[in-house]
């Protein structure tokens, strides 16, 4: 863990999850807040050490990794806070993660956790794509959804903050089957992320990078690997159901999913899978004895 300069205005704390923070004139803006406040802890130590001020918070998505810290920063700071549409209905009502994880049922006592729901944060501001200020701060921010519904990133002195609109290979391949809620949406974030410019960028999780194009065209080639291995799943077996399917992808990736809050996450990014799929047209589903089942489309 460690507090990184990259130009006269950019920082970011750099740790499983990255904060970033940026300063002009007397406007100190943070990105991200760590996932609780014992990590954003760290961060306000080492603006205070260095005399830098924080004015501002900018949520760039609504998981609690992400979040988690920002009360506690809230309630040591008169901070502005921003986040993005859609995603600042989660901040403020942060039980909807686990409830829609849990598919609409009362979450149970397990998924209450700090994993899944942050302390509720007060939102000051709704952000959506185009140029911002922040104070004395003026940034461009776009959306990249995949990960997250309207993820957004943020673009700073020409410094890329993309929150989780990609992650660094050993963060793929540490969880084996990244979290997504939309392939599609993924991979559309990916590409425009090539199109961008900026020079240099930190992913949320990861390091920072000058030119991050071979680390984004390795996430490309990582999900096009898990879509292929699903497709070929789905030839052999036929016509399999969505609870088999989870079970056998989690299977042969072996995951790390040893509860309930693990698995309904690896269970919504294999959907995600199946349904970019279908999107392509290269599967169907039909429901059969009430249950959801997938098969190869007859050609």
């Amino acid at each position: 863990m460690s507090f990184q300069q990259i130009n006269t205005s950019c920082f970011y704390y750099q740790s499983s999850v990255n904060i970033g923070y940026v300063k002009q004139g007397d406007t100190g803006l943070l990105i991200d807040a760590g996932i609780d406040r014992s990590s954003v802890k760290k961060v306000l130590k080492e603006l205070r050490k260095r005399e830098l001020p924080l004015t501002h918070l900018f949520i760039t998505h609504a998981h609690a990794d992400h979040y988690g810290g920002g009360a506690y920063v809230q309630d040591q700071y008169n901070v502005h806070t921003s986040a993005p549409v859609f995603e600042e209905a989660v901040l403020r009502n942060p039980a909807l993660e686990p409830l829609y994880l849990f598919g609409g049922n009362d979450p149970l006592p397990e998924l209450k956790n700090k994993f899944l729901q942050g302390p509720p944060l007060k939102i000051d501001s709704v952000v959506e794509e185009g140029p911002v200020s922040f104070g004395e701060i003026s940034a461009d921010v776009f959306c990249l959804p995949g990960h997250s519904y309207q993820q957004m990133a943020i673009k700073i002195n020409d410094t890329l903050y993309a929150a989780d609109s990609y992650f660094s290979e050993e963060t793929l391949f540490k969880h084996r089957i990244p979290y997504i809620t939309d392939i599609s949406k993924t991979i559309e974030s990916l590409k425009r992320l090539r199109t961008l410019p900026f020079n240099g960028s930190v992913p949320g999780h990861g390091v920072f990078e000058k030119d991050p194009s071979a680390t984004i065209q390795s996430n490309l080639n990582y999900h096009q690997g898990l879509l292929n291995w699903l497709l070929e799943y789905i030839k052999e077996e036929g016509e399999v159901s969505q609870e088999t399917i989870v079970s056998s992808m989690c299977k042969h990736f072996d995951v790390h999913a040893p509860g309930l809050s693990q698995w309904l996450l690896y269970k919504t990014a294999v959907t995600a899978y199946l349904l970019g799929l279908m999107d392509k047209g290269l599967i169907e589903d039909r429901f059969v004895d009430y249950t959801w089942v997938f098969y190869v489309k007859c050609q």
